[in-house]
């Protein structure tokens, strides 16, 4: 990350922060656009040339035959997509075997690694060679006086962070962390154990990503997750795909985009980047599209808004078929408002009062545009309305998606097969962590039967998420800071104040599979607890352990490892969960190492405490598991009107301020999360470079900016101060005026800490406020 600095308001010099994210490049960077298809023959090269470079030429191919195969394989690590409801033998994609190879990596970092390198050393190394080192083999603990980690038995390290825990003046003065990777067990036990302590700090990823969708379900319609599933994709009339690069974050998708087109749906496409995934595809495991090198298109309409303007496109959408509802009156499924809503006529009125000018400078579409996608719409009888962060990280987030129900009530694609709204999730089981208890504003309902059932008293003032826990540990009101899984310190925003605000606390605690920049930003104590991968075999005193996890649309399923674990010392997240809080709470009468024994013991608890995992054990062993129950599927809404409720909301001033840009940060496709593959970016022609910014030309070309041209980018925060990354190259791309994008994590420090969503409290990444000049 060569010349990427810092400014803020009050900072007279420019402070450098961490080196490159991604390896040292093979060499210069180059653009050169891509018109090849999805997935197909280019994955299939890339998957072969990581399985070379990593030396998996044998596990490899053995963890691709049993990834996703249900009751007997392991559960893809990687995206939260479902498992093929036809049993696929192959329901793969390139991410995820880079994902599953990556973690079965043969390097191991074990003691002698850390006795040669210092953290001050280690800090300087870019995080794609941290990683790089393989395997974490045994529990470490920082040695200030030496600056290394050193080794610490299992027992010493659970009574630290129990001896830190019961030494806090107050439980809130902890924040227990989670990524989307730990499996819904460990995920109970895990909230169960912070509750017990008396907190509810319990942030977690989806603070950063789907928050507002969660939100904005459960005020609609009384459930915080989709309401569709598969099955429902395959018999779709139109599906339309919101802000999601559905060939690099959701790849599976892509089987479900080829057979819909082959089966005549619509597929519109919506997002400011035209992606690989809105243009053709050919299936890997379609051996004749293969063989024959047939492609499949992936949509029949892309529309490119502004950044930040698909809740005006969605209006424009209502708008139109409200209109054509005067003249037609199969335009609107009157029935159905009439039985199942609330708020129409204020909805209407609000619609017959946004002017159609409006909408477009919002959108930055013309009406003729929008009218296409109403057309498609107005004509299916069945919709899907799919979408990813591209919606949800913006100041009016929650918004933009009950805009999204609300043009779905107004046919009624609710309820029945193939229509309703699907959020496309990111990691594995993010949707998991939330059902099963990670939630820093839980319900009455729910605390009063984990009390009943677990015989606790949890503590019911809300908890801190994310944002709040990083502003706590500034203020110093946390103390103590766990992470379960992830890199915390590389996917937050506002970079150099994360860091700093991790350096204020008493100890931090890592729980992971490898090396990475949270375990060299750390408190005063520093704890690395490494565990098992989901590609691993469990042994526990009953024999081997399965997990379970939900993926995107509610479908709990198990995952059992296949390859012996890295190292004799891991222990499982439940082990690992389990240890801390017999430690932290050595009066408690919760069971934990019993629980930890069988994880049937655990799941015949979740299916007492948790709705929707009644008979929990025999469920999960069904064929592709269980889909939790939905009501509003069933039009049943647990809203406060019991109904599903029309939203009417202004449209948001969107349009970027004469003179400056706004900015959405993503991945890149050789990326998963803050993992870095490779300096290429193939679907978007990119070789060699990650410190860029896509921009229109003609944007480029106003501010003097040469294709591929030196430039710096500064952000300005709500409160007025500024940050700044330099020496970034310009790549001249399809984008609207006025819109740019780059990579997160090294664009993450644009994004202000206090510069978060007012209606979801997600931090605003995919709109910073910028300005771009060339490079001084």
């Amino acid at each position: 990350m060569e010349g990427l600095k810092a400014l803020s308001a009050d900072q007279d010099e420019q402070q450098p922060l961490e080196p490159a994210v991604g390896p040292a490049p093979e060499g210069d960077p180059e653009f050169h656009p891509y018109h090849h298809p999805a997935a197909g023959w280019g994955a299939a090269k890339s998957v072969t040339r990581f399985l070379v470079r990593e030396g998996a030429l044998v596990d490899g191919p053995r963890a691709i035959m049993r990834m996703n195969h249900e009751n007997t394989g392991f559960d893809c690590p990687g995206c939260a997509w479902p498992d093929d409801t036809k049993g696929l033998h192959l329901d793969i994609c390139e991410n995820g075997i880079k994902h599953v190879t990556w973690e079965m990596t043969r390097k191991r970092v074990g003691r002698e690694f850390f006795a040669a390198h210092s953290v001050t050393e280690l800090s300087g190394w870019s995080d794609y060679d941290l990683e790089n080192q393989g395997r974490l083999t045994e529990p470490m603990v920082y040695d200030p006086e030496s600056d290394h980690y050193v080794p610490i038995s299992w027992k010493d390290a659970f009574e630290l962070v129990g001896s830190t825990l019961r030494g806090l003046d107050d439980p809130n003065q902890a924040s227990f962390y989670t990524s989307g990777r730990l499996g819904n067990e460990a995920t109970f036990l895990y909230q169960l154990m912070a509750r017990e302590l008396g907190t509810n700090n319990l942030p977690d990823c989806s603070n950063m990503c789907h928050e507002a969708s969660g939100r904005a379900l459960q005020a609609s319609l009384g459930t915080g997750k989709g309401t569709v599933d598969l099955k429902d994709w395959e018999s779709a009339d139109a599906l339309f795909i919101m802000g999601v690069n559905a060939a690099s974050n959701a790849p599976r998708m892509l089987t479900a985009l080829a057979e819909a087109y082959h089966r005549g749906a619509q597929i519109v496409h919506i997002n400011p980047l035209v992606e690989a995934a809105a243009t053709r595809t050919i299936v890997p495991h379609d051996f004749t599209d293969m063989a024959l090198f047939r492609t499949t298109r992936t949509s029949t309409l892309n529309l490119q808004p502004r950044i930040g303007g698909d809740m005006a496109l969605l209006r424009g959408m209502a708008k139109s078929i409200l209109e054509q509802s005067e003249s037609d009156p199969k335009a609107l499924d009157r029935e159905f408002i009439e039985r199942h809503t609330a708020g129409f006529e204020e909805y209407r009125a609000l619609c017959e009062a946004t002017p159609w000018a409006e909408i477009e400078t919002q959108s930055g579409l013309s009406r003729a545009d929008i009218l296409k996608a109403a057309r498609v719409y107005g004509e299916a009888d069945r919709s899907i309305v799919s979408w990813c962060l591209g919606l949800t990280q913006h100041e009016h987030g929650v918004d933009t998606v009950r805009e999204i129900v609300n043009l779905l009530l107004l046919r009624g694609n609710l309820g029945r097969e193939g229509a309703g709204p699907s959020p496309v999730r990111g990691h594995s089981n993010v949707q998991g962590n939330r059902t099963c208890g990670i939630d820093h504003r839980p319900s009455d309902e729910f605390l009063d039967r984990l009390a009943e059932v677990c015989e606790i008293r949890p503590p019911r003032e809300h908890g801190l998420d994310t944002v709040d826990t990083i502003k706590a540990m500034q203020r110093g009101d946390v103390k103590v800071f766990v992470g379960m899984g992830g890199n915390f310190a590389l996917a937050a925003p506002d970079t150099p104040a994360t860091y700093a605000a991790l350096r204020t606390c008493e100890l931090t605690v890592q729980v992971s599979t490898k090396l990475n920049r949270s375990h060299l930003v750390h408190g005063r104590r520093a704890l690395i607890l490494p565990c098992l991968g989901r590609t691993e075999k469990d042994h526990q005193r009953k024999g081997v352990q399965s997990t379970s996890v939900e993926d995107s649309m509610s479908m709990v399923h198990l995952s059992i490892g296949m390859k012996r674990p890295a190292s004799p010392h891991l222990l499982s997240e439940p082990a690992i969960v389990a240890g801390m809080a017999h430690a932290a709470l050595p009066d408690s009468n919760t069971p934990w190492h019993w629980y930890v024994e069988d994880y049937d013991r655990i799941r015949d608890t979740m299916a007492r405490a948790l709705d929707g995992f009644e008979d929990f054990n025999r469920r999960v062993r069904l064929p592709l598991g269980f889909r939790i129950k939905q009501p509003a599927r069933e039009l049943v809404f647990l809203t406060p009107s019991g109904r599903a409720e029309f939203s009417a909301a202004a449209l948001p001033d969107v349009v970027p301020a004469p003179g400056t840009l706004a900015l959405g940060t993503m991945r890149s496709h050789d990326q998963w999360n803050t993992t870095i593959y490779s300096d290429n970016d193939r679907y978007r022609g990119i070789k060699n470079l990650r410190t860029l910014v896509f921009m229109n030309r003609a944007d480029m070309r106003e501010r003097g900016i040469a294709d591929l041209g030196p430039v710096d980018i500064t952000s300005t925060a709500r409160d007025g101060s500024r940050r700044s990354v330099t020496g970034y190259l310009a790549i001249p791309y399809d984008i609207p005026r006025g819109c740019a994008a780059g990579y997160m994590p090294e664009m993450n420090v644009l994004c202000a800490l206090g510069d978060y969503s007012t209606q979801s409290d997600q931090p605003i990444m995919k709109h910073v406020k910028v300005t771009i000049d060339p490079a001084a």
